[in-house]
């Protein structure tokens, strides 16, 4: 069933105008919206629904004047404004009423999700309405169990939409596309001929007026648990039969249970932590992190977070998944790097130059590409030599085909409740560690490559060690 309104909480935010809004435009101009379809949004903000107005075609104008103007006018002329604390149970009733079903986006601070999800409770939701959440889903483990809890007792499990924009994205879904239609791919994407994936997003962008929602995330919750674990689930699982929700979510969770629990030895020689200080970045002079508004230094909030992952599994056993992100870095990199092993042998006499071949799917800007050794302008002298493709642009932005695929109701690109408790059970460990300082808080200048390299983690996995004797970079 195709649902027609649209509820969105926390209206006036940065989500919503950068994002959700020319993603409405984007789907009006592709005429995935016909004239039947409303859009309420519900803040704090003490406005009407002609201040909203104005403000939502203002964020057109600025995050989407590329698309269409009749698209961007038809999204504007349907939409209209609530004022609600959407923790009160009667205004949250006043901005979902109506007997048709409703869409309701929490484009809210994972705080605020267990009160709005008792408060839609409460208030009563039309029979067949949806949910969709923002990651992170929860602030901790024991937070997304709880949360899970209450989602069940208001919607359907098929209802809740814990959306990833990550796996909207063309190149994304192209990892699984190389893969699985390539034969030439699969027989050779295991341990045996993988030594290492390196996921990575790096990012010149510092805290763009994020702080107020980043310092009290930091680095690790905000990329690594959700967009960089998902990322990991598409690279490492096993053929699903098809692309269905059950299908693919099923492999994607095979994935998280197969991650090898970390130690606290695993995690001071195998995670890394840092934030940013003063420098230039981008052509910009960027302040320390400590000294960004809305920043409080005693939060320890990190802006550069590194983890090394190893799976339990027939196929990925004796592989390294490296997951990476940084901000305020020197070059963006978005990329899933899958680096294969040497080969076993070269009759060119010529080993020290010759490198191991790597398959990169670029994620921003969109390419595939994959660096090979060949002969060059010497008979019997190798060189590297890169194939590259660039991606045709997408049809619809990510934040389109979620919002698509939530009015339809499909959620195959939605993170289910066990998927989402699974990811945190994965970087709980680390952020027990380091919480408990076992791994130190490092820095590194705005601008630069990020915290300089540190020796590899010993292959001994069976030596733990107390807080006290842990040292910083290694054994």
């Amino acid at each position: 069933m195709t649902i027609r309104r649209l509820a969105v909480f926390g209206a006036t935010g940065d989500l919503t105008g950068r994002y959700l809004l020319p993603a409405l435009a984007a789907l009006r101009a592709g005429g995935h919206l016909d004239d039947r379809f409303t859009l309420t949004g519900a803040g704090r903000e003490d406005w009407d629904g002609p201040r909203y107005r104005d403000w939502t075609a203002a964020q057109l104008e600025r995050h989407g004047a590329g698309l269409p103007a009749d698209a961007r006018r038809a999204v504007t002329a349907v939409t209209d404004y609530r004022k609600a604390d959407v923790t009160e149970a009667a205004e949250v009733a006043a901005v979902v009423a109506g007997d048709d079903p409703v869409a309701v986006y929490l484009a809210l601070p994972p705080s605020v999700f267990p009160a709005t999800v008792t408060a839609l409770h409460r208030a009563g939701l039309p029979p067949g309405s949806r949910i969709v959440l923002e990651k992170p889903f929860g602030e901790d483990l024991a937070g997304a169990v709880e949360l899970n809890r209450l989602l069940a007792d208001l919607v359907p499990e098929r209802a809740v939409f814990r959306v990833d924009h990550f796996l909207a994205m063309t190149t994304v879904q192209n990892v699984l596309g190389s893969r699985l239609a390539n034969r030439v791919l699969e027989p050779i994407w295991n341990s045996t001929h993988i030594a290492e994936v390196e996921i990575v997003w790096d990012e010149t962008l510092a805290l763009e007026g994020r702080a107020g929602y980043y310092d009290h995330v930091g680095a690790l919750k905000d990329m690594v648990q959700n967009h960089l674990l998902q990322l990991l689930c598409l690279v490492a699982m096993e053929p699903p039969l098809t692309l269905g929700e059950r299908d693919l979510r099923d492999r994607k969770l095979d994935v998280l249970r197969s991650v090898r629990p970390l130690t606290d030895y695993d995690v001071a020689h195998r995670t890394r932590r840092a934030r940013y200080t003063a420098g230039r970045c981008g052509g910009r002079d960027v302040p320390d992190y400590v000294d960004e508004e809305e920043v409080e230094a005693g939060r320890r909030t990190e802006t550069y977070a590194e983890i090394e992952l190893e799976l339990d599994s027939w196929r990925w056993t004796g592989t390294r998944f490296r997951l990476r992100t940084g901000k305020a870095l020197g070059r963006d990199r978005k990329e899933v790097a899958v680096r294969f092993r040497s080969v076993p042998h070269l009759p060119f006499g010529q080993d020290k130059d010759v490198r191991p071949n790597v398959l990169r799917f670029g994620l921003e800007p969109e390419n595939l590409s994959l660096d090979i050794m060949a002969t060059g302008s010497r008979a019997e002298h190798l060189a590297p030599l890169s194939l590259t493709a660039e991606m045709a642009p997408p049809a619809l932005p990510a934040y389109g085909r979620l919002l698509l695929d939530v009015l339809a109701g499909d959620p195959a690109l939605s993170i289910r409740g066990d998927e989402a408790e699974e990811a945190w059970r994965v970087v709980e460990p680390v952020l027990s560690a380091w919480d408990r300082d076992l791994v130190p808080m490092e820095e590194y200048p705005a601008g630069s490559d990020g915290p300089p390299p540190r020796h590899p983690a010993p292959e001994r996995r069976d030596e733990l060690l107390h807080p006290e004797t842990v040292r910083p970079g290694g054994s």
